[in-house]
């Protein structure tokens, strides 16, 4: 398998680290605003590659997404939304609500947000770990206390600028330093922020104070994941500075780090950069108000992860309009199969499917290739409608393994395939996963009974259950 380091600018063979198990660390959400569809992009990116290594590789894979719940954007927001209130209780009250909006917006997506292999901290909760992380690096001389701040020096690092391919005389050209910073270097940046007046603070060595925004994930990755684990991932504007400095504050730790750097490309409107200010910000909901979540995804999936994507009518008509092709399919099918008696055993695909299965795994080999994986798929239903159109018995077995083979990968690109979702309706995803996770207790606690009643209703709403030893997942009947 191979994946485009960003570290070393081209493919590498991808080994895991500790054997079957993969450690895996995205940076996550800023929760001060509502998601809009480039946040669902970069969600919906490392799912599937996480989906990828767990279903198709059988890695084990422990997923890390910070989230940032203490930040100069909530700040402001908090001033903003709750004017005259205390803004400590102000800067709560606003993470809460957008963290929350974040969940919905991924359950309705049917993107994974939680599970027993995904790990969410929040930058609130490892103020402790922090300021021990920065006193190691105090320590080891490389950052410095100015006054109430406690700043990097990024003299003291090897190679700085190695990820962003950059110059240090490059860098300090385009660096800003404000009235208030009192650092050696230009590019030096905080650790820690000396508080200011009402906002969120904590004691500390250095006075009271808060986290810089690059020291968490420094500090949160190495802590869940070692010193050394397999990826980090984001978007392409986090390689400076953020995941630049990223590398800095754990080398100068004296951790090794992420092995690989997985970058994805932007998400433009009609040609130009979302913003609110230029009345094209499209929200989650507001997408979901028009079209299935899977059209969202099949548009995702167009464009190679590395490259730039803009959303435009024509490309989301194309992706709607590849959506029903498969939709159609998947109904045909299941229609014809759906005659004979209820079969649980897999059938072993023949040659011409194998032919498929190798070509789609080939693609997603080579750097998670989805555009390429697609066509894949695209080509097995024109094989598959070929036989359905001159139907013989011969070929059931063919389509029972095409059934199974599709189910694995549209599992992979958690594409559902529904004919319709009513996201204001009470059972939306958020209402199912509550429901399963019910079940769950109810079955630990032996009331079988009423666990079975559950399963009865989720099946007739087109939900399916399915106990695996790592837990129960469920999928809407296709």
């Amino acid at each position: 398998m191979q994946i485009y380091n960003s570290l070393g600018r081209e493919k590498e063979t991808f080994e895991a680290l500790k054997g079957s198990k993969v450690g895996m660390y995205v940076c996550g959400p800023t929760v001060y605003d509502e998601p809009h569809i480039g946040h669902a992009r970069s969600a919906y990116i490392f799912d599937v590659m996480r989906r990828y290594f767990k279903y198709n590789k059988g890695y084990k894979v422990k997923f890390v997404r910070n989230v940032t719940d203490v930040d100069d954007k909530i700040i402001d927001k908090a001033k903003e939304e709750f004017k005259g209130e205390n803004l400590n209780s102000a800067v709560k009250k606003v993470a809460a609500k957008y963290l929350s909006a974040y969940y919905e917006a991924l359950d309705q997506l049917g993107i994974t947000a939680r599970g027993p292999d995904i790990i969410e901290p929040k930058a609130s909760e490892y103020i402790d770990r922090i300021k021990e992380f920065i006193k190691i690096l105090i320590e080891k001389r490389a950052a410095y206390q100015s006054g109430a701040d406690v700043y990097f020096d990024i003299t003291k690092t090897k190679n700085y600028g190695k990820l962003s391919n950059q110059s240090i005389e490059a860098m300090e050209a385009g660096a800003r330093v404000t009235p208030t910073e009192n650092k050696r270097n230009p590019l030096d940046f905080a650790l820690w922020k000396s508080a200011k007046e009402g906002e969120p603070s904590w004691d500390s060595d250095w006075g009271k104070g808060r986290p810089g925004w690059h020291i968490e994930c420094s500090v949160m990755s190495t802590d869940i994941l070692g010193d050394e684990f397999d990826i980090h991932g984001g978007g392409l504007d986090l390689i400076f500075p953020h995941h630049e400095n990223e590398i800095a504050q754990a080398e100068g730790a004296g951790k090794k780090f992420a092995r690989f750097w997985i970058h994805h490309g932007l998400l433009t409107i009609n040609g130009r950069k979302m913003a609110k200010s230029l009345g094209n910000f499209i929200s989650v909901g507001e997408f979901l108000k028009k079209y299935h979540p899977d059209v969202l995804k099949l548009f995702f999936l167009s464009a190679h992860y590395r490259s730039p994507i803009d959303y435009n009518e024509e490309r989301i008509q194309e992706a709607k309009k590849n959506y029903n092709r498969f939709q159609i399919f998947f109904r045909r099918l299941d229609e014809e199969l759906s005659k004979e008696k209820t079969v649980t055993k897999r059938i072993k695909p023949n040659k011409d499917i194998i032919k498929f299965k190798k070509h789609f795994e080939e693609a997603m080999d080579d750097d998670f290739n989805t555009p390429e994986a697609l066509a894949v798929l695209f080509d097995l239903v024109n094989f598959c409608n070929k036989l359905l159109d001159d139907y013989d018995e011969k070929y059931r077995d063919i389509l029972r393994g095409v059934q199974d083979i599709l189910g694995d990968y549209i599992r992979i690109f958690g594409i559902t395939f529904e004919k319709s979702v009513d996201i204001k309706s009470d059972f939306r995803m958020v209402k199912i996963k509550s429901l399963v996770k019910s079940r769950e207790d109810l079955r630990k606690k032996g009331n079988f009974a009423e666990a079975d009643r559950i399963r009865k209703e989720l099946e007739e709403k087109g939900i399916i259950l399915e106990d695996t030893k790592e837990g129960t997942e469920w999928r809407r009947k296709i």
